[in-house]
């Protein structure tokens, strides 16, 4: 689904003010699932380097459950032997000094068992984090671009955080079940028929979860789906908040988030009110096995059937009764949300990687390699080609300019010289080898890439330019200066140390475009591919790394795609592409004496072939299939 839904047209009715876009998107995600065993096997997985750890905690877990089985018992003894007729003053003090012991050892169980599962579930969960993290780095852009970022965020954090939760609960819960069926046990040898008695409730209690589990479910999801809207409207609207503010949009974008957050409101206090019904629920029927205890028990012991020791124990084995009943009701929620956590994590995981080295994989050697397109058709929906039987070769240290309308298939040359995508029909070689035969590294190493909208990551200036290489500062100060970024630097206050905001929005868009240049350059790569570099940089900029340019590309074999024909007019080859197809090949004099698209576009006022009416019309646009 789009991120984006608009409205239907209103065929009848008072006119409305239309909402252009809404924000956010109001795509849900199943957040219970039933016990899957393949999920725990494979979860598993990533418990059994840590079983040492795991073993540990739930053994502590289980110390702690008994001692606080033992606490009663002692009570128990201490009021026995305080109450009879003649005070047995070593009986007490034993009953004493093991009600002692017992709370020493629960006290110090209970922390272990914190301490353990807390450590064991950041270990687990780092392990996972690291492995969603890889494959993320790996993972085809076909995938990437079909996918909402925002759901491969929120299982990254909402869901592997859910994990983590439960299994920072699950050592306990196997205390939780200790407890219960030593209790149960407990009341029954204590005394068989006030036990019997006591688990009458049960059944209660278990109808009264039966019923209230659907509900809570529908509220509990219905608070996520309407939490995840509202974020991501949120988010959207930041990221966008230039335009919001170029189209003053803030009163309508106010209204639309003011819904949604509305409904979260909403959603938040419903959920919160069902979760807290079963508090009451499960005190309700404590009080009514208590009264039974009270009455019946208490009759035992006018009658001295029943010691008052007993009879005290009794009643804090009841209180305690449902204290793990009420607990491992809830676990089983976190459980089941835990279950649809870890299927939306493996199958981010499960997502084929299908583009990898092959068995064999050779390495790019030559020094100026070419690079030579052999019949290729590509379509990012392969329905769809955006490419159609296109062949060209770029010989050795040569410059070859792609220019084009927008949509014809630039982009999408230079992505498959570096093997982003692979083609559906022909080949595409790079040094005489099929890149489908070469090794990423070695493509990596090879290709140098400036795109039209650069990315700089949170860090100093030195450390973006040095980020594709283990370059020395001398190494780093020389590209910058190539590119004529040097003397910018210098007049910032801290020089290459500057730390770069956010995607570096603290210096103007020419000045990251050419660290982005450096950053390129600094690899000193075999290939150049400059992608519309020059686009973001003003005329004045543009003339100054134009000679660096010539010197740089000078002995590398370059693919440059450029709207500017001052970019491409020195180029040894300009390459016309139109709807995805060769229309016109050459060098800039023979291109404009064949009067077509090119000579139109030299003939005309304009200065880019975006700007020529009707060629961006007639183009094939990627077309990307959301998920």
């Amino acid at each position: 689904m789009s991120d984006f839904a608009f409205d239907d047209a209103r065929d009848a009715g008072p006119p409305q003010r239309r909402r252009n876009a809404n924000l956010g998107s109001a795509e849900a995600e199943e957040i219970f699932m039933a016990f899957d065993t393949r999920i725990v096997r494979r979860f598993a997985g990533y418990l059994k380097p840590h079983r040492a750890a795991a073993l540990a905690a739930l053994a502590a877990a289980i110390v702690s459950a008994c001692a606080q089985l033992a606490l009663p018992i002692a009570i128990s003894g201490a009021v026995t032997a305080a109450t009879s007729g003649k005070v047995d003053g070593h009986r007490l003090d034993f009953a004493v000094g093991g009600f002692v012991l017992a709370v020493l050892v629960f006290t110090v169980a209970s922390l272990v068992t914190q301490w353990l599962s807390t450590k064991l579930a950041q270990a687990v969960i780092f392990d996972l984090r690291r492995s969603m993290f890889e494959h993320f780095q790996t993972i085809a852009l076909a995938f990437m671009d079909r996918t909402h970022v925002g759901r491969l965020m929120a299982r990254l954090q909402g869901d592997v955080g859910a994990l983590q939760d439960f299994l920072e609960s699950t050592t306990s819960t196997l205390g939780d079940i200790v407890t219960l069926f030593g209790i149960v046990v407990i009341v029954l040898v204590m005394n068989l028929k006030l036990g019997l008695l006591t688990m009458l409730v049960l059944p209660a209690l278990l109808i009264i979860r039966a019923i209230w589990l659907p509900f809570s479910k529908k509220t509990f999801r219905k608070a996520r789906d309407t939490s995840s809207i509202a974020n991501g409207a949120l988010a959207e609207n930041i990221n966008g908040i230039r335009t919001v503010q170029e189209t003053r949009r803030e009163a309508m974008n106010f209204e639309l988030y003011e819904e949604k957050a509305r409904d979260y409101r909403d959603a938040a206090v419903e959920s919160a009110f069902i979760a807290r019904l079963m508090t009451p629920t499960v005190s309700i029927l404590t009080g009514l096995a208590m009264a039974v205890i009270i009455v019946i028990g208490g009759s035992e012991v006018l009658n001295a059937q029943l010691t008052l020791g007993a009879m005290v124990g009794y009643v804090i084995y009841v209180q305690k009764f449902f204290d793990p009943v009420n607990t491992l009701s809830m676990q089983y929620t976190a459980l089941q949300r835990a279950m649809a956590a870890a299927y939306r994590v493996f199958e981010v995981l499960d997502v084929p990687l299908t583009l990898t080295d092959k068995p064999g994989a050779v390495e790019i050697t030559d020094e100026a390699p070419t690079i030579e397109f052999d019949h290729v058709t590509f379509g990012y929906d392969a329905a769809r080609p955006v490419l159609r039987d296109v062949s060209f070769k770029v010989k050795p240290k040569q410059i070859v300019a792609l220019v084009g309308p927008t949509g014809s298939g630039k982009t999408s040359i230079i992505s498959l010289v570096r093997r982003f995508y692979d083609v559906n029909e022909g080949r595409v070689l790079v040094g005489g080898h099929d890149v489908r035969d070469l090794s990423l590294q070695s493509l990596g190493r090879t290709i140098g890439m400036v795109l039209q909208e650069p990315f700089l990551f949170t860090g100093t200036i030195e450390e973006n330019i040095r980020y594709a290489s283990d370059a020395t500062h001398e190494q780093v100060v020389a590209a910058a200066k190539a590119v004529r970024a040097h003397e910018f630097i210098m007049r910032l206050p801290q020089g290459y140390d500057t730390p770069l905001g956010q995607r570096g929005r603290n210096i103007s868009l020419g000045q990251r475009q050419l660290l982005s240049f450096a950053r390129a350059l600094v690899i000193d790569p075999k290939i150049l591919i400059l992608d519309e570099a020059t686009a973001n940089i003003d005329s004045f900029t543009e003339l100054e790394i134009q000679r660096a340019l010539k010197a740089l590309m000078a002995g590398r074999t370059c693919l440059v795609i450029a709207h500017r024909l001052a970019t491409v007019r020195d180029a040894n080859e300009i390459i016309v592409l139109q709807a995805g197809r060769i229309v016109e090949q050459g060098l800039h004099e023979q291109l404009v004496a064949q009067g077509g698209l090119y000579a139109r576009l030299y003939a005309s006022s304009h200065g880019s072939f975006d700007d020529l009416p009707g060629e961006g019309e007639r183009r094939a646009d990627r077309e990307v299939m959301m998920t």
